[in-house]
This record gives C-alpha cells, sequence and structure tokens, in this order.
C-alpha cells in the first residue's frame, strides 16, 4: 500500500489484544471538514483512496472530490479504485485463466518471464456453474448429476487444477461445494481484510470485484463489491486500477417489519420493481432506517443479489450488530469479529438504531408492512405480480400471443396418463444465490412441504422438479430440522450445489413432455426462485418463467400450472377429497423461526474445514506441470485464444471507421444473454456444426457455457440466442442476418466470416439498455472477433459497455432524441464513423456517414461512450488486457 498519507490520517487501533493499523476517515476529515454524514459506500471509496494515495492515479482532489460530494450529491470526478481481492465463478472464470495462460505464452514469446503474469490481488475461483439437473426426483440424483458434470468437463477442470497450482495469488473451490457468492458470504467475506507489511498489520474494508452480476450479494453483509466483465476482473487481478466516476448515491429507508406470510422473496421482488422504476443504473443504492432493525442477514443478502436487476452498481447495507450476529453463526472467529466492530466504529461506519441518517443524491422509503405475496415474471425480474393475479397475467400472455382459443385445450403426452395445457409448470426449481442463501425461506419451503405430504398432496407428474442449493450447510440445517424427507417425497431431491436453473442449466424435459411442447407451440411455465427469468435462458421450450419464494416453487409444482389464483383456488385435494389451499399449508412465522434457530456455528465450521480440497473426483484429475500451459489442440473445450497474437507489435493508432456495414439492427431491453453464448448449443448451428466436425456427438455438447475457453465455439455462437430479433429480417427470432449488398439470409456468424474475407468493418445498431444482465465477458469479446468495431445504442447497461471498451469495441450512443427508427436505418446502408484519431477523449462527439442502398447520403452525431482517461488508453491499445501486457513486456 504505497500511501503518501499527505492528510497524515495513518492511526492504530486494538482489537482482542492486536493492534491494528489503518487510515482513519475522522482524522482525514480535520483537512477535508465534515465527511460524517457521507453514504458508508462512498466511505469505503474515500478509505481506499487514503490507502492507495500515490500523487499519480491516486491525488489530493480525488479525496476533496469525495468531500465535496455532500455538497453537490453527484460528483463528475473520475477515480482509481483498487479492490481487495476478485472473485469468479468457474464459467467466467475459465476464459479469464485462459487469457492469463495466454499473457503467459505471449510475455514467453517476447523473452521474459512468464511468472510476471500473477494474480497481484487474492482470487478465489468457486467451480458452481457447470453443474446441470440431468437427472432429477429421485435420491441417486445427486450422485448421477456429479458423476456427469466430472465427466463432462473433465478437459476444463484439468486446466483449472493446472491454474491452481500455476499461479500465485489463486484458490479453486471445487465442484460440489456451493454457489461462489453463497460460498462468498459464508466464508470468503471478512468485512474487515487485514494485510501483513513491514511488520506491520493493516485493517481495511473488505472490498472486491466478481465476474458475475450477482457478486453484490456479498453488499448484505457491509462488504462492498459489485460485478465487472471478466476483462476488468483480469486486468485488476494484475494490479490495473478500477476506473470510475464518483456515483450517485441513493437511498432507500426501510421502516417497519414484514407481515406475516410475507417472504424475503416478495421483498426483493417489490425493492426491484421500485428501483427499476426510479432509475438506477450506473448508481449506488444504500440501505438504511429503521426497518434494518427487523430486516436478518440473509434477508439483506438476498436485496443485494438483485442489484443487477434493479439497475444498480450495488445495493448497499451497513454493518451493524446483525453483521456480528451472522458472522458468529456462520462460524468467524471471535478475533475477526472483534476486528470488525472496532473497525466500524473506528471509521463511522457503524449502524445504530438512533444513527443520523446519511445523505444522498436522492431517496425512497418503503414500509415493509406493505409487501406483498409476489412474483415476477413472465419474461423480467423487475415485472413484479400480486400473486393472486399470476393467472390473469398468463392469460394476457395467451391473449398477446394469439393463443387465447386455446386457454383450456388439453395436448396429449404420448405414453402418459396426462395431458398439457398453456401455463402447465413443467420446471419447479430451488435454486439460485438469490434465496438459497436465505435459511428462513429454505425452512419455508420445507414446511410447506412437510404440510403438504401430510396432507396428502403430491407434485403434479409433469413437473421437473429440484433443489440445488447455495452450499452444503443447507442440507445440513434442513436435515436437522427434519424437513429432508418431505422435500424427497415431493420430488425436491439434490440435485448439485451450484447455480443451475437460473442460468439455463435445468437440464432436458422427458422426451414426451419436450416433444409435446414442440409439436403444440405451447406456451408453459417455469417457476424458480432466482434472479434471472429472461426469455430463452431458463429452457428453450419453456417462453414464460416466473421467479417465486421457495416455497411457493413447491406450491406450484403441487398445482401444476400457473393458471391459478393461488389466494383463492385449491393447491389439489385431500384423501378425502376435500380441497387445500395455500393458506392451508404455509408455514408460520413462529414455526419457520423454531426450524432457523436449529442452526448452529459448527456446521459452518465443519463445512468450510477443507473448502478447496475437493472429493476424490476433483484430487483424482491429473494435473500438467509448468510455468505456461500445455495447450491440447484436440480440446474442444480449452484453446488458446488469438487476442494475444500480435502483441509484439506497437499498437495503431485508432481511425476512422469506413464504409463499415451492418451486422444486425436490435430493439430495447437486449441483453447479454442474448449477445453472449449461453444455455443449450443446437446441433444445427455454427458452433453445434463446428463441435461435429471435431467428433463431438450432440449430446456431448454440453453449454455455451461450460465452453468459455475455447473463442471457436463462442464467437460462433455470440448474437445465435433463439430469441434474439434481428430487425433486418422482420424480427425473425434466431440468430441470422442479410448479407449485405446480396441480401443473402446467413446466420450472423457467417455473415460475419465473410464480411471478414471481403474486409469489411461491422457495425451493430441498438435500442435502449444494450447489454442488461450478466457480466458475460464473451458478449464482448465475441463482438470483437465477430470483426465488430462499434455498436451504436440508445443507452447501455453498465459493464457491457465497459467491457466493448475494454475489447476495443467503441460504444457509441445517439443523441438526444435520435434512434435508429427517426434516422431511418433498417440494415441496408454503409457507415462511416469521423473524429476517431490519437487525440480521442472521453464523451467525444463523433459523426457518422451515412449511405444509403438507394445512394441517398446523411449524416448524424453520436457520442462517443469512452467514459474515463483511462478508458482511452484502454482504447489506444487494443484492450484492457493489451494494454496491461504491453505495460509488461515493455518494462
Amino acid at each position: 500500500m504505497p500511501s503518501l498519507d499527505s492528510l497524515q490520517c495513518r492511526r492504530s487501533l486494538e482489537a482482542a489484544g492486536k493492534t491494528y493499523h489503518y487510515f482513519s476517515l475522522p482524522a482525514a476529515a480535520a483537512t477535508l471538514g465534515e465527511i460524517d454524514r457521507l453514504p458508508v459506500s462512498l466511505k469505503v471509496l474515500l478509505e481506499n483512496l487514503l490507502r492507495w494515495e500515490d500523487g499519480v492515479t491516486v491525488r489530493r482532489e480525488d479525496f476533496v472530490a469525495l468531500a465535496q460530494w455532500l455538497n453537490t450529491r453527484s460528483s463528475e470526478q473520475e477515480i482509481q479504485y483498487r479492490p481487495a481481492r476478485v472473485l469468479m465463478q468457474d464459467f467466467t472464470g475459465v476464459p479469464a485463466v485462459v487469457d492469463l495462460a495466454a499473457m503467459r505464452d505471449a510475455v514467453a514469446r517476447a523473452g521474459g518471464d512468464p511468472q510476471r503474469i500473477n494474480p497481484l490481488s487474492p482470487v478465489d475461483l468457486v467451480i458452481d456453474h457447470s453443474v446441470m439437473v440431468d437427472r432429477f426426483g429421485n435420491d441417486q440424483a445427486f450422485a448421477q448429476n456429479v458423476a456427469i458434470e466430472m465427466q463432462r468437463n473433465g478437459e476444463r477442470y484439468e486446466f483449472l487444477r493446472w491454474g491452481q497450482q500455476a499461479f500465485d495469488n489463486f484458490r479453486v473451490v471445487p465442484p460440489g461445494t456451493g454457489i461462489c457468492h453463497q460460498v462468498n458470504l459464508e466464508y470468503l467475506g471478512q468485512v474487515v481484510w487485514t494485510r501483513d507489511e513491514d511488520g506491520d498489520t493493516y485493517a481495511y474494508p473488505d472490498t472486491l470485484v466478481g465476474t458475475d452480476s450477482h457478486t453484490t450479494m456479498i453488499n448484505g453483509l457491509g462488504v462492498l463489491g459489485w460485478g465487472v466483465g471478466g476483462i476488468e476482473a483480469e486486468a485488476a487481478m494484475l494490479g490495473q486500477p478500477v476506473s470510475m466516476l464518483i456515483p450517485e448515491v441513493i437511498g432507500f429507508r426501510l421502516t417497519g417489519r414484514l407481515n406475516e406470510g410475507v417472504t424475503a422473496t416478495d421483498l426483493v421482488l417489490t425493492v426491484t420493481q421500485m428501483l427499476r422504476k426510479h432509475g438506477v443504473v450506473g448508481k449506488f443504492v444504500e440501505f438504511y432506517g429503521p426497518g434494518l432493525d427487523n430486516l436478518p442477514l440473509a434477508d439483506r443478502a438476498t436485496i443485494g443479489n438483485m442489484a443487477p436487476e434493479y439497475g444498480a452498481t450495488c445495493g448497499f447495507f451497513p454493518v451493524d450488530r446483525i453483521t456480528l450476529d451472522y458472522l458468529r453463526l456462520t462460524g468467524r472467529s471471535e478475533e475477526r469479529i472483534a476486528l470488525v466492530e472496532a473497525y466500524a466504529k473506528a471509521q463511522g461506519m457503524w449502524r445504530e438504531h438512533d444513527s443520523p441518517d446519511p445523505l444522498f443524491t436522492a431517496t425512497l422509503e418503503l414500509d415493509l408492512s406493505q409487501v406483498r405475496p409476489s412474483v415476477a415474471g413472465p419474461k423480467r425480474p423487475q415485472d413484479r405480480v400480486a400473486l393472486g393475479d399470476i393467472g390473469a397475467s398468463f392469460d394476457l400472455l395467451l391473449e398477446t400471443s394469439g393463443r387465447k382459443q386455446q386457454t383450456d385445450t388439453p395436448f396429449v403426452v404420448a405414453g402418459e396418463s396426462f395431458s398439457l395445457k398453456h401455463g402447465a409448470v413443467v420446471i419447479a426449481a430451488i435454486t439460485s444465490c438469490t434465496n438459497t442463501s436465505n435459511p428462513s425461506v429454505l425452512m419455508a419451503a420445507g414446511l410447506l412441504a412437510k404440510k403438504a405430504v401430510e396432507r396428502g398432496l403430491k407434485r403434479q407428474p409433469w413437473v421437473k422438479s429440484s433443489l440445488a442449493p447455495g452450499s452444503k450447510v443447507v442440507t445440513d440445517y434442513l436435515e436437522r430440522a427434519g424437513l429432508t424427507a418431505y422435500l424427497d417425497q415431493l420430488g425436491f431431491n439434490l440435485v448439485g450445489y451450484g447455480c443451475t436453473t437460473c442460468i439455463g442449466n435445468s437440464g432436458p424435459l422427458p422426451d414426451a413432455i419436450g416433444q409435446t411442447i414442440a409439436d403444440n407451440d405451447l406456451i408453459v411455465s417455469s417457476v424458480l426462485s432466482g434472479n434471472r427469468n429472461f426469455e430463452g435462458r431458463v429452457h428453450p421450450l419453456v417462453k414464460a418463467n416466473w421467479l417465486a419464494s421457495p416455497p411457493l416453487v413447491v406450491a406450484f409444482a403441487l398445482a401444476g400450472t400457473t393458471r391459478i389464483d393461488m389466494e383463492r383456488d385449491p393447491l389439489g385435494y385431500d384423501a378425502q377429497n376435500q380441497p387445500v389451499y395455500l393458506r392451508d399449508i404455509w408455514p408460520s412465522s413462529a414455526e419457520i423461526a423454531a426450524a432457523v434457530g436449529r442452526i448452529d456455528g459448527e456446521m459452518f465450521r465443519s463445512r468450510y474445514a477443507d473448502v478447496f480440497t475437493g472429493d476424490d473426483h476433483w484430487q483424482k484429475i491429473a494435473v500438467s506441470a509448468g510455468d505456461t500451459y500445455q495447450w491440447n489442440a484436440g480440446s474442444s473445450y480449452v484453446q488458446n485464444p488469438p487476442f494475444f497474437a500480435d502483441i509484439g507489435q506497437p499498437p495503431a493508432p485508432p481511425a476512422d471507421i469506413e464504409h463499415a456495414r451492418v451486422l444486425a439492427v436490435f430493439g430495447d431491453s437486449i441483453t447479454t444473454d442474448h449477445i453472449s453464448p449461453a444455455g443449450n448449443i443446437k446441433a444445427s448451428s455454427p458452433a453445434g456444426l463446428y463441435l461435429q466436425s471435431l467428433g463431438v456427438q450432440p449430446e456431448d455438447f454440453n453449454s455455451y457455457g461450460s465452453r468459455r475457453g475455447n473463442h471457436e465455439v463462442m464467437m460462433r455462437g455470440t448474437f445465435a440466442n433463439i430469441r434474439i430479433k434481428n430487425e433486418m429480417l422482420g424480427g425473425e427470432e434466431g440468430g441470422n442476418t442479410l448479407h449485405q449488398p446480396s441480401g443473402e439470409r446467413l446466420s450472423i456468424y457467417d455473415a460475419a466470416m465473410r464480411y471478414q474475407a471481403e474486409g469489411v468493418p461491422l457495425v451493430v445498431i441498438a435500442g435502449k439498455e444494450y447489454g442488461t444482465g450478466s457480466s458475460r465477458d464473451w458478449a464482448a469479446k465475441g463482438t470483437n472477433l465477430l470483426g465488430v468495431k462499434a455498436v451504436i445504442a440508445e443507452s447501455f447497461e453498465r459493464i457491457h459497455r465497459s467491457n466493448l471498451i475494454g475489447m476495443g469495441v467503441l460504444a457509441l450512443q445517439f443523441v438526444g432524441e435520435q434512434t435508429r427508427q427517426s434516422l431511418g436505418l433498417n440494415g441496408t446502408e454503409r457507415l462511416s464513423i469521423r473524429g476517431l484519431g490519437a487525440d480521442i477523449r472521453p464523451h467525444q462527439l463523433l459523426t457518422v456517414e451515412v449511405v444509403r442502398s438507394d445512394g441517398s447520403h446523411g449524416t448524424f452525431q453520436v457520442l462517443c461512450r469512452i467514459d474515463t482517461l483511462n478508458e482511452v488508453e484502454y482504447f489506444k491499445a487494443g484492450g484492457i488486457l493489451h494494454h496491461v501486457l504491453r505495460q509488461l513486456i515493455g518494462s
């Protein structure tokens, strides 16, 4: 920590008999003026700047700008933020480690020492995204899914084990342990981090960036963290600061307490709807108010988790007594707990019931007693629907899709004694970090299952049900509460520890059910306790996806349909043919509290004692040695990417883009799920055909996510989502386009390759909120490899905009009221982008020249969304990793 300490604010404190040094905010206030009412999240940023002051990347004016924020409640000051650590999951982690390995190769080719490529910040990679629900509904499902996972992912896991031994500061949590965010919450997160330097121990806030947008779940623990693309995370690992503007902070005041029968899931869906409506993209959200006294830490983590869904950079909760109680519950040491309390109080980061409210850019308020049971869907997490209205909401979906006349039509399933109707629940999954971190909703699901079994209810036979907890501790406490057997009886057997249905790893539907849906174009439903329900994400055959609490997931599995009013209609009938309603089997708050009260710290200590060891499958993986990776040319999972092939050459200065063609024209809310390869690989797709050319059979394709270490697969799957709509084809679904000027209909990949052969640069045109959703680095990497030089959109989601610049792709924004429609852009044009050069600067206006297919000409202006001076340097170098690598080779 090379701090100049120009404010002379280095101090020491005592905790549990040990002395810690720290950079004191109250001491800094002697120079900066009153800062006590800064939002706590900004106090964390200020401490970070004090600790990293070097006169170059962090200067005194940065401190002053943060102190002055209280006067303006916003700032245009760019700061350089250095998080304490990096968190990865394996889907995004594998390509990051591939890039590190490729960078070692590049350094070796340049005659340097490949050992210079090492994470400088601690990195934890948790393998949690690879398990799929292939087997379900029986007590062998977990063991079978683990065996299939290890067989499918052997090449990837061998590569990660090599990385584990080759890189310093890099730890891997093996598969079958839990979801990275829950492992982070229960074990990795420390709230206050420590580091030994020159014989002294320094204490400072635990901060991080993660390669999953739901990294924000750790905000519930008072740890500032958010999701970044894998590209940014790799740069942070290699010592590059995160360049950012001092954010606006929206205060969300909570009062009251939740009513009987209302869950944390209902609360977070309400919060998400409110914040999306307010507009918090690119902003911090910080929760405060007396309602925090009644909000358990797991509920806070549930709210923090869904920050990407409400659009914020983070959803932060300050440290208080409830934080310490959770640290103690999850088995953290008493020494760490004492340090957290002493440090937070010394820095003015501690919340008491009567603490003065911080000052915010704007505020919202919610009385917790006004929250009602809810679901969200059928396509977006912010579209909250009152529980009783889901049937009417689904009927509206049928009407708008022209299926209203088929509302009650049964479609016979071959070989089965049941039929399917529109609205049938074919997937019911207790899944994802959002809720499987929360003991109250999981115990509620188990208690509801117990009451349902006792009343003689059963899961409907067309429902694929699954339980995928976020950590093994969940299994322990459900078992201790005596609830596992009841969940098993309803088909909610353990299927794996990881992120399953929420990311499209729902696995196949039974053949006859899938065939019936496809043959009759049925609109069927999934109900999942996750955070993401974007179109085409959960399963390609399931068009309506609903987010719900774990107990409601069980209830919908019993009902078997979303065309139901859960508050009025029976879920089923008991042995005496008497109707059983949701209210009859819903557990009371007292019952849930009693079950949660049986959890203790020893469960966590025992489960995390050997968290990095792994099972026999993991231990038996053979690992190649060496500082550089021995690439296997025959691997279909891991290949050496081409990004650094010409790193020895000086980068060409930015130049105008001449006579580009439009690869695709998209509408609003194109997500990174639409752009980046995700989910299943179709046999007839470019990626499927490539894999078959290698001898890989369709049943062994695995998912796009599992093949992120192979650029050949990923570039073929970019823009290949089955639900993406290219306006050049009249809004037809699927990843196709029209090659210009031939007008030939091709896959987007094939068209891009033809344009590359013709030497034609490419542009993508889109509407609002381009790149919303998960922080998928391949959404930017694939765009780059297809030859796209610029994306012109009405607005960008934060992470994807940054990732585009980080891969050398221009993010350009329409100015004022102009849109693709107002400018008459239809994809047949040739576009030239003027004003690029060595003097390019943030937020510069550029001119786009248009030559239409009829020969007419026009121009319009766009805003260059290179937002910071650091990003200028990254763009000039060809990308952020290229910038870092050139610096290393040059030095």
